[in-house]
């Protein structure tokens, strides 16, 4: 059954291209490493018409924000672990980055089982 890392990310919008730069990188790495997709996407209608903004409430959105959902697809948990380790392990082994696009502190991840699909 495949699994499914998930994200939500808040990042200033000045930070865009710059998250993109980053976003860029961890897509060949991921990749590099056996993820078998891997999504980062940049919201364009957080306030869809007759809908709740649960989006911008559950990432606590402040102005000057935009929201990041991304994921990355595996095989299985025990396959997304093993390419986890490889990542950061490469990880380490680059010079870490000057400045972070946004607040890591304010990033939602989890891990999925995919039920349907």
């Amino acid at each position: 059954m495949a699994y499914v890392d998930g994200f939500v990310i808040p990042v200033p919008k000045k930070n865009v291209k710059a998250y993109v730069k980053m976003a860029r990188e961890g897509f060949r790495m991921w990749r590099k490493h056996g993820a078998l997709d891997y999504k980062e996407c940049v919201a364009d209608d957080l306030e869809p018409a007759g809908m709740p903004a649960f989006f911008p409430k559950l990432a606590r959105l402040k102005p000057g924000e935009t929201l990041v959902f991304a994921y990355i697809v595996y095989k299985n948990r025990k396959h997304r672990d093993s390419v986890n380790k490889k990542v950061m392990k490469e990880m380490h082994l680059q010079e870490p980055p000057k400045a972070m696009p946004f607040d890591m502190k304010r990033m939602a991840y989890a891990g999925f089982k995919v039920v349907v699909g």
